[in-house]
């Protein structure tokens, strides 16, 4: 099933939006989400997208009750929220968001819904400015909406955790010092994944150092550690790419002699693949966006392990070394059992 079929058929079940979910990527129904019980004098958090929900969870442990918005393995771009998402947006003291346009069905029931007292945290936009916004293939200029994949790069990422940490230390002070001491675990590690990254792409051949992805979610990334996305195989509103569209990417793949093209642990994509075998490169479908490796409650469960696990496939698939990061952490910063919910 193509995205168009996926978006014309989110517009057909629009009317009935108030009895069902909206549909996810891949033809499902967007699972129901319910809210556990909260313990006495946590603070309520909600969040979107599971990069996210695990930088609130690393800052907030044991001492906010989260609940992530966005199934994991859903396409965050074209997500809309179930009904039952609005009772949690309504009972919440906190609502994180992406923002820079990735999440505007949620952002508007958050609006509709919330307290008054509630903030909405929109992270990416606090993050960079508007010279700093990235566009490309998937996020082209002439639509004004940024690449909203901050995140790929990790000192953005640690940006998002102090935005995060900033705002649960104004709407709970008595546990600042809990957060700060989070946020300062969890910034050690990103500057040690951060080192780690830069160490691996070093080994990458200098011709080598290009990205043709699925999406164009390494924007971010590839600005920090001085790589080049060549291009992505999914257009800006989610269809197929055309024809000359992707002998373009066949010719680009071939004047580069690129070794692998990477394609999505979640979205597969036949387009990709065969933009793969008639170039002549290794198709990678490994990569992960937003989707986190494992399941709740594995050490690699988490923003950083999703990181690291992207860097174990692309490294090696263009000729590097990612030894340098063998020995990096990516469980949770925090002693205790999570009280994240990560919906599937």
């Amino acid at each position: 099933m193509n995205y168009m079929t996926i978006i014309a058929r989110g517009v057909l079940i629009l009317p009935a939006i108030l009895l069902m979910s909206a549909l996810a990527c891949g033809g499902d129904p967007t699972p129901i989400v319910t809210s556990p019980p909260v313990a006495p004098g946590l603070l309520r958090v909600a969040s979107t997208v599971s990069p996210i929900t695990s930088i609130v969870e690393n800052i907030g442990g044991t001492r906010i009750h989260l609940e992530g918005i966005v199934p994991e393995g859903t396409n965050s771009h074209t997500f809309k929220p179930a009904p039952s998402v609005a009772r949690i947006l309504a009972d919440t003291d906190l609502i994180v968001l992406n923002g820079l346009f990735l999440e505007e069905p949620t952002l508007e029931m958050a609006g509709a819904n919330k307290n008054p007292d509630t903030v909405v945290l929109l992270l990416g936009d606090r993050s960079i400015s508007r010279e700093d916004w990235q566009f490309d293939f998937s996020f082209p200029e002439s639509q004004n909406r940024p690449n909203p994949h901050l995140w790929t790069d990790p000192m953005l990422a640690l940006r998002y955790a102090e935005l995060v940490r900033d705002e649960l230390v104004r709407l709970d002070p008595s546990n600042a010092e809990y957060y700060n001491g989070n946020f300062n675990a969890f910034q050690a590690r990103i500057i040690e994944l951060d080192r780690g990254i830069r160490a691996v792409v070093q080994t990458i051949p200098i011709d080598n150092r290009k990205l043709l992805t699925y999406h164009d979610s390494w924007a971010y990334f590839a600005k920090r550690y001085g790589m080049t996305v060549i291009g992505a195989a999914q257009p800006s509103d989610f269809s197929e790419p055309s024809a000359q569209e992707v002998a373009h990417l066949i010719d680009q793949v071939k004047e580069f002699d690129l070794p692998s093209v990477f394609g999505s642990e979640v979205f597969p994509s036949d387009v990709l693949e065969t933009i793969a075998r008639e170039s002549g490169a290794k198709f990678v479908d490994q990569l992960r966006d937003d989707d986190l490796p494992g399941n709740p409650g594995d050490p690699r469960h988490s923003y950083l392990g999703l990181m690291l696990q992207n860097m174990e496939i692309m490294i090696p698939a263009l000729g590097g070394d990612a030894e340098a990061l063998a020995q990096f952490d990516p469980s949770h910063v925090f002693e205790g059992d999570s009280r994240a919910i990560y919906p599937q």
